[in-house]
């Protein structure tokens, strides 16, 4: 009989998701692509494969999981499988170079940024950017990676030549402009079947690490969850309407991503910039239960969905 089947490399942020197909009684399995063989040779099993591999793969040990997925995506997808979240979005998850390129096509806007590979590169395309505040980060990153502000060459030369420095692991670094927040705010709106469910705000005063995700907690010192601050860090904005959505779910529609937290800051003109794309997305149980709504259990939901669908193709063609 076909199933789900979960593809990831990190537990924590998988049994969030895990929790919600058991309430929902969906059959499935946990496919851990931390190592792995791909045989090219054998057609994959029948069922729904839902992508949650994580551009941050390597701060876990994980460093090949990204290609290894990648290879087994592209495995699934000739074989004409049901695959949510496939090589595009992967493609997308892994490069922040082509996810700006990509929202740029699209009419989306988003800051100006350079990319550089070397160390004199990077204080060369800083200087280039000629913007009086900045930051660095990663290409390929999550979790905030590689993100700092600066307010000169001189801090980004200290940074750059000194032992606090971050190599990104694909040798990438992106210089750019540095977007102010009226409120030291950003927000991040997120989709489940390339729909929309709902849009958070989240607090940027004490740092740029905004994983949303529970483990957060625990694991990164510099992305405080709710209760550590007097106003929590997430809140779901409610009745959030703006025409940016429209423009999201079309973007996402064409390039073959069903899941994504996408995020924007809006300057002090109330301009709209969009700056990243999380297409493993996570969300903040402290924030849903305030709202009422919850993003796994939505996309436990349209999982199911989908496993229907694969279920009634197979019945036609038996």
């Amino acid at each position: 009989m076909s199933k789900i089947y979960v593809i990831h490399e990190n537990n924590e942020w998988t049994n969030h998701l895990t929790k919600r197909l058991d309430e929902e009684g969906l059959p499935y399995e946990e496919w851990f692509l931390g190592q792995g063989i791909v045989d090219l040779n054998e057609k994959p099993p029948e069922g729904v494969f839902y992508n949650r591999m994580s551009a941050s793969s390597h701060t876990r040990g994980n460093r090949y999981s990204p290609e290894l997925t990648d290879s087994v995506l592209t495995w699934l997808e000739q074989h004409n499988r049901l695959v949510i979240n496939g090589t595009d979005a992967l493609k997308l998850e892994l490069s922040k170079v082509k996810q700006y390129m990509a929202l740029e096509a699209a009419g989306i806007k988003t800051p100006k940024t350079l990319a550089a590979v070397g160390k004199e590169q990077i204080i060369e395309a800083a200087k280039k950017l000629n913007k009086p505040s900045f930051i660095t980060k990663h290409n390929r990153a999550g979790k905030g990676l590689g993100v700092q502000l600066f307010h000169s060459i001189e801090a980004l030369e200290q940074y750059v030549n000194g032992p606090e420095f971050e190599e990104p692991v694909d040798g990438t670094t992106l210089i750019q402009e540095y977007i102010t927040s009226p409120d030291s705010s950003i927000t991040r709106c997120e989709f489940v079947g390339g729909k929309f469910v709902y849009a958070v705000r989240v607090d940027t005063s004490e740092g740029f690490e905004l994983c949303p995700a529970d483990a957060c907690r625990i694991d990164d010192l510099f992305c405080p969850v709710g209760e550590q601050q007097e106003q929590p860090k997430f809140q779901i904005i409610a009745d959030f309407s703006e025409g940016i959505i429209s423009q999201y779910e079309n973007f996402l529609k064409n390039n073959g991503v069903k899941v994504a937290g996408i995020e924007f800051i809006r300057n002090e003109e109330g301009e709209i910039f969009t700056y990243d794309i999380n297409t493993n997305t996570n969300y903040n149980s402290e924030a849903e239960e305030k709202y009422g709504k919850f993003g796994m259990q939505e996309l436990a939901k349209y999982l199911g969905s989908q496993l229907e669908k694969v279920r009634g193709k197979a019945k036609v063609n038996s």
